[in-house]
């Protein structure tokens, strides 16, 4: 919105035109520190064997391996990673408050073949100068996974366009359960399964039985580890790094 190349209206008079503050035009981004990733990254390994740590635990667990970290700091980059604990607690997904909520649809449900219910989840990947977002859809009864984008942001773009590949491949299933993030609860994205006459489920699983399938954890993690394989053979034998849209 501010133009530095006006002639004739200067940053300063630009910025209370828009309302702004000026310090934000100057504002730059600092990246993590190496410090920072290197714990980032242990975090996050941790996390996949224990997605019930919260901050207070990894702080333990990091102190356990001789990093004289503090509880703020681990809470910090957890915040950052978007990794929040799995258990039972008042609003842990906090919703957009302009997009509409959808029942959870889920709860004595028997699920008996394929294409009955998918479900969809976004978990953060390290990456060796910072970090991406990964969104996996997953069909609940085979396990398969559909479809996965990853990001560098956490808009809803990537997420539609996995909804998308993954409506294309292998058609429509009777019901699409997600959490009510703000990616998930967006028109653009809700649309797209009205469309089809899908019906949507939104909610959260009941401490770790969510963790098994409600969350998709299981087909992200796999993702993650063929992701992490795929790189370090293919860097290993070539120098270079793989396609993200290497076959899983």
């Amino acid at each position: 919105m501010i133009d530095p190349q006006r002639p004739r209206l200067s940053i300063v008079r630009q910025c209370l035109l828009l309302h702004l503050n000026r310090s934000g035009v100057y504002y730059r981004p600092v990246p993590q520190s190496e410090a920072n990733l290197a714990l980032m990254r242990l975090i996050d390994a941790q996390f996949l064997e224990t997605p019930y740590y919260g901050s207070r635990q990894m702080t333990w667990y990091l102190r356990r391996l001789g990093y004289e970290v503090g509880r703020k700091r681990v809470r910090r980059l957890m915040a950052i990673m978007g990794l929040r604990a799995v258990y039972q607690k008042p609003r842990t997904s906090v919703p957009h408050p302009e997009h509409r909520k959808y029942p959870y649809l889920l709860r004595d449900l028997v699920i008996e073949r394929p294409n009955q219910v998918w479900c969809s989840d976004i978990t953060y990947i390290p990456m060796k100068r910072g970090f991406l977002y990964l969104v996996a859809i997953m069909d609940w009864f085979t396990r398969k996974v559909l479809s996965w984008r990853l990001s560098n942001t956490m808009d809803a773009e990537f997420c539609i366009e996995a909804l998308q590949d993954a409506l294309t491949r292998y058609g429509a299933p009777e019901i699409f359960n997600t959490d009510q993030g703000s990616q998930f609860t967006t028109p653009r994205f809700t649309g797209l399964l009205e469309e089809r006459q899908i019906r949507i489920s939104m909610g959260r699983a009941r401490a770790m039985a969510g963790q098994r399938v409600h969350r998709a954890s299981v087909a992200v993690a796999e993702i993650r580890m063929r992701l992490f394989a795929c790189v370090r053979d293919r860097i290993g034998a070539t120098g270079r790094a793989c396609r993200m849209d290497h076959p899983l």
